[in-house]
Order: structure tokens, then C-alpha cells, then sequence
């Protein structure tokens, strides 16, 4: 009777796809692939997330697996670049130690004694446990401002829920909850949001400006409540 193959160990085919990207960046490999760079690559990167991000909106699953593997594809690709510097460089390993020792230092109510019983202060503790290994003086360092406006505001909440009962109302709260009161639905959400969206665009005004100064108006003031003013 044959003996069945024992199932390979999870993250086998990682290291395959490493030595197929190994062989594709080396000499007899793939001319295209050896010419790219960390920067050449960078709308590839840009252009595979958002396809991602379709996918999963689409609930396309098959989708889904597909361009996570050309997410992947990237990982691995900058990886193998950088890894070509030599001492100077790094590769794919460190990557994968740095994200572990990541999640691990970030996950203390899982991995040491720290208590965090809802996903909300789970949230609050990772942007705060970034915020003092990175030595940054604000929860809203490092958001960057090239962010679409809706993501960049809705990112300045999340870091801020902690300092929530010190800061100011957001001007137009009031109203915001009247107009959102009866909305049932996510759907319903988004096309309040493209109403408005419309009206700015009818009245000349720029929405994805103005928004953006309300998210800049709204850090200040999370900067001047964690600077104790």
C-alpha cells in the first residue's frame, strides 16, 4: 500500500516562492525583473493593493486569494532587492522577525499581563505602544497626509479614542447625528456621503479640501490636549 505524502508544513510554499523570485533576480533569470527597484515598483505596490481592496469589496473570494499573492509578490520582490545590498542590506527573514517581534510587543494583553478586553482598547493600547517605540510625541504622528481625506480622518478617530473625553465637540456633531439618526445601514451611510459630496461639488466647494482642514483643525487639538494645554 502506498504511504500518503505527509501534507507539507504551513509556509512551505513561501520559501518556493522566495527561491522563484531568487532564481528570476539572478544572473540567466528575468531581465525585467533584475531592472526593478524598491521605487520602480512602487505603482505596482500602489496599484495591487487597490485591487485587493476591490476584491474584497466585491466579495470575489477567488479575487481575494489572487491578489494576495500578487501582494505577496511584492513583499518578497523588495525583499530580495534589498537583500542584494549585502551587510548593508536585509532580507526576508528580517522582514518576517521584525513583524513577529511586532505583534508580539503589541499584543501584550496576549502575550504578557496587560488587560484589554474589547477590540476598542486593544486599538488604543497598539497606537499608543507605536507612539512610544517610535518616540513620537502625538497618536497622530505618522498618519500619512497623502491619505484620501475620508481614510486620514477616520485613522485621527481611532488613534484618538483614548482622549476622547478631553477633547472638544467636532463642530457640526449635532448635526451630523440629526442627519445620520435614522440611517439603518451602510449603504444608506455612503449615499448621504455622496450627497453631500454632491452638494459641495454644486456650491464650488472642494470636499476632499475641506475635510482635509477639518482633519488638520482636529489634530491640533488633539496635540494641544496631549500637551496638556
Amino acid at each position: 500500500m502506498d504511504v500518503p505524502e505527509p501534507n507539507p508544513a504551513p509556509g512551505a510554499s513561501l520559501l518556493e516562492l522566495v527561491a522563484v523570485m531568487d532564481h528570476l533576480r539572478s544572473p540567466g533569470g528575468c531581465p525585467w525583473d533584475a531592472r526593478q527597484t524598491h521605487e520602480s515598483l512602487v505603482e505596482y505596490l500602489v496599484e495591487e493593493a487597490y485591487e485587493t481592496v476591490e476584491a474584497i469589496e466585491a466579495s470575489d473570494d477567488a479575487g481575494l486569494r489572487e491578489e494576495l499573492g500578487d501582494l505577496l509578490l511584492q513583499v518578497v520582490f523588495h525583499a530580495r532587492i534589498a537583500q542584494e545590498r549585502g551587510d548593508q542590506g536585509w532580507n526576508i527573514d528580517d522582514v518576517a522577525r521584525g513583524i513577529i517581534g511586532k505583534l508580539i510587543r503589541r499584543h501584550p494583553h496576549v502575550f504578557a499581563d496587560v488587560n484589554a478586553d474589547t477590540a476598542e482598547q486593544v486599538e488604543a493600547n497598539w497606537h499608543a505602544l507605536k507612539a512610544e517605540e517610535k518616540g513620537r510625541s502625538s497618536v497622530t504622528d505618522g498618519i500619512p497626509e497623502q491619505l484620501p481625506a475620508l481614510l486620514r480622518a477616520s485613522k485621527v478617530r481611532a488613534r484618538s479614542a483614548t482622549l476622547a473625553d478631553d477633547l472638544p465637540s467636532l463642530g457640526g456633531q449635532e448635526e451630523a447625528e440629526r442627519i445620520v439618526r435614522s440611517i439603518e445601514s451602510e449603504e444608506e451611510f455612503g449615499d448621504v456621503l455622496l450627497a453631500l459630496a454632491s452638494i459641495a461639488r454644486d456650491r464650488g466647494w472642494d470636499a476632499e479640501g475641506a475635510l482635509r482642514q477639518a482633519v488638520r483643525r482636529r489634530i491640533e487639538e488633539i496635540r494641544q490636549v496631549e500637551l496638556g494645554a
